[in-house]
This record gives C-alpha cells, structure tokens and sequence, in this order.
C-alpha cells in the first residue's frame, strides 16, 4: 500500500469546534488583540470554574507555568528539585532556567508515573545529607492520574511542596477531583497536540492569591507600579495573548465532549488489539481515577514479537499513520547526563517497548480500525 492512498492520520491534532469564532471575531471586532483583554479574563475563569481552582494565570505555554510555579516555590541556583524522568523534557528544562538541578526518579509500573517508593528513597537520602529538595513536580503522563494519596503523604511528610504537572491531564480526576489541584501549584498545556488548544498556551493555578498575583507581575516583565517603566526584578514575556485565550474559551466548553471520545477511542483500542498477544494496551486506571486518555499507548511483549517499537512504527507510516516513540527518560538525555537518578530500569523498559497510537479526538471509529488492520499486517495473532 502507497502511503498516500489515505489522508494522513495525526497522532493527537487540534480540534476545533464553532464557538472558538464567536470569540475571535469578537476580540477583532472590539480592536482586543493586544496581549491583554477581556478573553484572558474569561478563559481564567473558564479554567478556575471547570477545575475548582482558586486562580488562573493563563500564560504562553506549559514549560513558562512550570518556570514561574518553581519560581514561586522559591526554586534557585545551587536547589535541587525532584522530577520524574519518564516525562517530556519542559517538565526538567525550568529547573535548570532557575540555575537548579532536577534529580530524576524511575516510574512505577502501573500509572508509569513517578514512583512512591523511590521518591522516599530519594527524600529520606537527601534528608539525612541535611539538604532537602527545594520541590517536588509531580506529572500524570498522558493524562493518567498518579499515586496521589501516596506521593503527596511522602511530600508532606518531608516538608517539600509539590508542583503538579498536570500539562497532559486537563479533564483527568482522582476521586472525582480535577488533577492540577492536588499540588501548591498546578500547570497545564494547550499546546497544538492537547486535548484542548490554543494553538499554543498554557495556564498556573493556585489557591494562593499571592501567589497569582506574582506569577502575573513577572509574566508582564515584572513592571513596577509607575508611570514609567521602572523594573526591580527580572520578569518574562509570558503572558496569553486575548486572541489565543478565544479558542481557549471556545474549546473548554468543548472539554468533556473531548475527553469522552478520547476514552472512547482507548475502549476501542483495547477491544480490537485483544486477537494480538503482542500488544499490551495500557496502562490501567486506578481506584477512583479517570484518566482523559490524552494520547491511547501500548506495550510490545517480547516474548510474543521480536520487533522493535521503531518498526512497527515505520511499518504504519506506510500507510501513512502517525505514531510516536513513548518518551525517553530523561536521566538517558545527553542533556541531564552526571544527574542524580533513583532507579531507572522501569522507565527504560516502557521506551524500549513503547508506543503512542493516534488519538486525536475527531478520529472516527473508521480511523480506529485503519490503525487496527494495519497493526494486524505486521505483528502475530493469537
């Protein structure tokens, strides 16, 4: 088969509904197309309303919320700060914009997100060092909720704040609570690929109206109150521009509609990859959790294939189906190479077995089996 023989099939591509219009026509209408405007404003409180979060700062992007919640955090030179190393690398290159060091903990094999055990380990280690990390980030990957109860325990009883990287995870919950808002400060991404865009954002939030009002101040240059432009602090160009934060207000009305299909579309995997012992489907919900199914991954068992995640992968380009390699942990990154790492072999294994299926939430049920039958072509049935 030609791979130009059906249209290509993204990965996780933006959908986008009508009303994201009705919001831009409108701040074009009204001449709000500057950085601020009354769409900021109502997208803030489109996120704060739909996650119970206290405030909103929408900013340009995921990584700047993780860059100012450390910051607020009181992350800075010469810290060290806990970080997952089975996760994309905008969760760990903050803590080195800050002058800070990430010291990365393995996964744990049910969520794939960070272990507990270890991140005891890790804390109890650098307790007895007499020198704690400055903070925790603590990420659901791909939108799949972590060890919550366990992790955040660990955190408190250590005395070190958690910054929950919920960036995948927008529509995910954990006994029926929004994931964003376990943490001291939570962030999320409306990057291109998300369940919802803006083409490209992202959003802090906090209980703490200090806390907001900080993150603000140094999202806009951190510009002091004058007539002037006066400066005392370093700041950022960070803010969410209004015409952006319209398709964010167009596209949350759209979010449950979005998570739904996602979940649909996992359902559908794990039914139709049943006739291939190859593949593992995964991972698992826990108790009381709900992941949004931000992007459906599987697993190749090698004791049913000897093919290579990158193979299959290849062979589905073939027909022009877009796939991804799980993401590489980032103690094995060039990058963070002499970085302090606590265990390791869980996250190498899910890379070296792993792959993100097409997802996206416009995808047809037609779209499911065209990923289907070509995954038929290259690996064994049962």
């Amino acid at each position: 088969m030609r791979s130009d023989e059906y249209d290509r099939l993204y990965l996780s591509p933006p959908h986008l509904g009508r009303h994201e219009l009705n919001y831009l026509h409108k701040a074009i209408e009204d001449n709000w197309v500057a950085p601020v405007g009354p769409n900021i404003d109502g997208f803030e409180r489109d996120i704060c309303q739909y996650t119970g979060a206290q405030h909103c700062v929408a900013l340009n992007s995921g990584t700047a919320a993780i860059h100012l919640g450390l910051q607020l955090l009181g992350v800075g030179p010469g810290d060290e700060v806990l970080v997952p190393s089975f996760t994309f690398v905008a969760t760990a290159n903050p803590v080195r914009y800050l002058g800070a060091e990430p010291v990365f903990i393995d996964s744990e094999t049910d969520t794939w997100n960070i272990c507990p055990g270890l991140l005891r380990e890790a804390l109890t280690e650098r307790s007895r060092r007499g020198r704690l990390p400055k903070a925790i980030v603590l990420v659901h990957l791909y939108g799949m909720p972590a060890r919550l109860p366990e992790l955040l325990a660990i955190a408190a009883e250590f005395g070190v704040p958690v910054l929950e990287d919920a960036a995948e995870a927008l529509g995910s919950t954990f006994q029926k609570q929004p994931l964003g808002t376990f943490g001291a400060v939570g962030i999320f991404s409306f990057n291109g690929n998300k369940i919802i865009t803006t083409s490209g954002g992202g959003a802090l939030v906090t209980n703490k109206s200090e806390w907001a009002q900080q993150a603000r101040w140094l999202a806009t240059q951190a510009r002091d109150a004058a007539p002037h432009y006066q400066h005392s602090a370093v700041g950022y160009n960070y803010r969410l521009s209004n015409l952006l934060a319209g398709i964010g207000r167009g596209q949350m009305g759209l979010i449950e509609d979005r998570v739904k299909r996602r979940r649909e579309i996992y359902a559908q995997y794990c039914e139709l990859l049943k006739p291939l012992p190859a593949v593992q489907v995964g991972p698992a919900e826990l108790p009381n959790a709900r992941a949004n199914r931000w992007l459906t991954t599987i697993l190749l068992r090698p004791e049913h294939t000897n093919l290579s995640p990158e193979e299959v992968r290849q062979h589905l380009e073939t027909h022009n189906i877009e796939a991804r390699p799980l993401w590489k942990p980032l103690h094995l990154q060039p990058l963070f190479a002499g970085c302090a790492t606590y265990g390791g072999s869980v996250c190498e294994d899910l890379f070296n077995r792993g792959l993100c299926l097409p997802s996206g939430s416009a995808m047809t049920d037609a779209h499911v089996r065209r990923v289907i039958s070509a995954l038929k072509e290259i690996l064994p049935a049962g």
